[in-house]
């Protein structure tokens, strides 16, 4: 426990370059303190309980501004960064080094029964205001651009932004994955301009053809 807790500290501070002292992230971030509330709400859930898990995630979300249901599955190494407006539903399953920013959703489409939110994989970053929604898994090292809206499967090593949540392949940038987590999400490619470029060559390519047309037909008479 005491092991998880120092590794937890750690955590803040590799991640947020505002973190100044191991006592300032003890007393002053709300994101741990969600998360070792949750252990102790998801201990007695696996117990079979329901009030009292509820009760602390209640006491929890009161307290940090971040609502994780007392069932959802948690790794190593989670960093929630300010953590206001985050939401982790009941059935989902976050793997290890994973980092979320604030008005994050990790939720559900509808009142369906067994497994209904989303599986996150290992060293994930999802960024603010990014929801993701539904049974499906985000591969690992994947990116979530801020404000995406995710409805289907990511896969491993890509970039997903926009809404709906559009999957676009990082090229040419190598990440040390075995030290670091790439916590870049500010750094992201946008299809829909890509999209715009690529007409606006088209368009360009086509006015060059008419006019050359015309110039042609013009030499002609």
């Amino acid at each position: 426990m005491f092991k998880e807790i120092r590794r937890d500290i750690e955590v803040v501070l590799e991640r947020d370059p505002a973190a100044r002292s191991i006592i300032e992230v003890i007393l002053c971030y709300p994101g741990l303190h969600a998360i070792w509330l949750h252990r102790i709400a998801h201990y007695f859930y696996r117990l079979g309980l329901v009030l009292l898990p509820r009760l602390i995630n209640t006491f929890s979300r009161f307290l940090t501004g971040i609502d994780i249901h007392p069932g959802a599955k948690i790794g190593h190494g989670l960093f929630i960064d300010h953590g206001m407006g985050v939401v982790i539903g009941e059935t989902c399953e976050i793997g290890d080094n994973v980092t979320l920013y604030q008005g994050v959703t990790l939720g559900g489409t509808g009142k369906e029964k067994g497994k209904r939110h989303p599986t996150v994989g290992n060293n994930v970053v999802v960024a603010s205001g990014a929801k993701v929604l539904g049974s499906f898994r985000v591969g690992d090292y994947a990116k979530i651009g801020a404000g995406s809206v995710v409805l289907k499967e990511v896969p491993p090593d890509s970039v997903v932004v926009g809404i709906p949540g559009t999957v676009v392949v990082q090229n040419g940038k190598k990440v040390d994955r075995e030290y670091s987590v790439d916590l870049n999400h500010n750094i992201l490619p946008d299809p829909i301009h890509e999209t715009l470029d690529q007409l606006l060559q088209q368009i360009q390519s086509l006015e060059n053809k008419v006019e050359s047309m015309q110039t042609k037909i013009s030499d002609s008479h």
